[in-house]
């Protein structure tokens, strides 16, 4: 049994409308066909997409942080190596 959705999902576009190195938006995560075709999706369609789009952002965010961390980690390495030249005078 299908839910009858009562209120229509709006678009997820944030305004941003740039694309990444991947094709999809960078502010809404949506592929070029996703953003084009929003008005003639179902509703069902539409939170397909948007469950798409959330997965998107959470590899994306996940990728940035791991990202972080190895950058951090290598500033560790290179001010643990700085301090083995550093004296006391």
């Amino acid at each position: 049994m299908e839910q009858i959705e009562i209120f229509t999902i709006p678009s997820p576009c944030q305004g941003i409308c740039e694309v990444n190195n991947r094709g999809y938006c960078k502010g809404c995560f949506r592929s070029r066909e996703e953003r084009f075709c929003w008005n003639q999706l179902t509703e069902h369609q539409k939170k397909m997409v948007i469950d798409l789009c959330q997965r998107r952002k959470k590899r994306v965010m996940a990728s940035k942080q791991q990202s972080q961390k190895t950058t951090a980690t290598s500033d560790e390495r290179v001010q643990s190596q700085n301090d083995l030249f550093k004296f006391d005078i």
